[in-house]
């Protein structure tokens, strides 16, 4: 699971998380929602143990993810944004270089080369890739290791409809294998039905949580929404990576 309680993260003089507090079960998708600058990706980031807090907590399966890094790290996988790889390696090399990392069997590169639709592309360059086909890389990675969380911070945004919905159905399989699935998106209409949780994210903190089953088509339906509405007091981007 994921326990995050009174987080703050300032950049300079630029305060971005402002006492960001949730949890996230296992067994299910929580979506974190909000618009460019609501913190999100920088929760993730903290998460991930890329950045650190200035205070606050935050557990990954009740590890400190500031305290004991290298512990909690081994329990996740994480997609960044924009997942980047070196330009000279194909999609094979990359995968056998973290499969190695993680020491992961033989058997799970071909299971998610499979899963991520990787097979025609084994033999070529990451620099040769589409955006999507970059995208679906980072998918097989974030899955590679079969950590117990997933942070996955807007996978679909480079992703077709199609391989938008395979995703999804590919989270849902893996929260109810026991995974802790954490996502932020913009595209908050697609996951209408999909996510077992919502949390609104604005000025660094949960604002509300949202009906799963009712999302807006957008943000701007979100501020219509009176702010004490559905309220629960609950509550630079890195290269690709999968640590531990």
């Amino acid at each position: 699971m994921i326990a995050v309680e009174a987080l703050t993260k300032s950049y300079g003089r630029n305060l971005v998380l402002r006492g960001m507090t949730f949890n996230a079960a296992p067994r299910e998708i929580t979506l974190l929602v909000g618009a460019n600058g609501a913190g999100k990706s920088t929760t993730m980031k903290v998460l991930a143990g890329l950045i650190r807090p200035q205070k606050g907590s935050a557990h990954i399966n009740r590890i400190d993810i500031v305290d004991q890094r290298i512990a909690a790290q081994r329990s996740l996988a994480y997609l960044p944004q924009r997942p980047s790889f070196h330009p000279r390696m194909t999609c094979a090399e990359i995968l056998r270089f973290y499969a190695r990392l993680r020491a992961v069997a033989a058997s799970r590169y071909e299971a998610v080369i499979d899963l991520a639709g990787l097979r025609e592309f084994e033999r070529v360059r990451t620099s040769a890739l589409s955006g999507g086909t970059r995208q679906r890389l980072g998918l097989a990675l974030l899955l590679l290791p079969d950590a117990p969380v997933l942070l996955l911070d807007e996978p679909g945004l480079s992703l077709d409809p199609g391989w938008r919905q395979r995703l999804q159905d590919t989270l849902r399989f893996e929260a109810e294998r026991g995974k802790t699935v954490l996502v932020t998106t913009h595209l908050v209409r697609e996951w209408n039905n999909v996510a077992h949780r919502c949390l609104l994210c604005r000025d660094g903190k949960i604002e509300r949580e949202l009906d799963p089953t009712n999302l807006p088509h957008n943000f701007d339906e979100m501020e219509q929404v009176a702010p004490d509405a559905h309220k629960r007091s609950t509550i630079n981007e890195p290269p690709f990576s999968i640590v531990g």
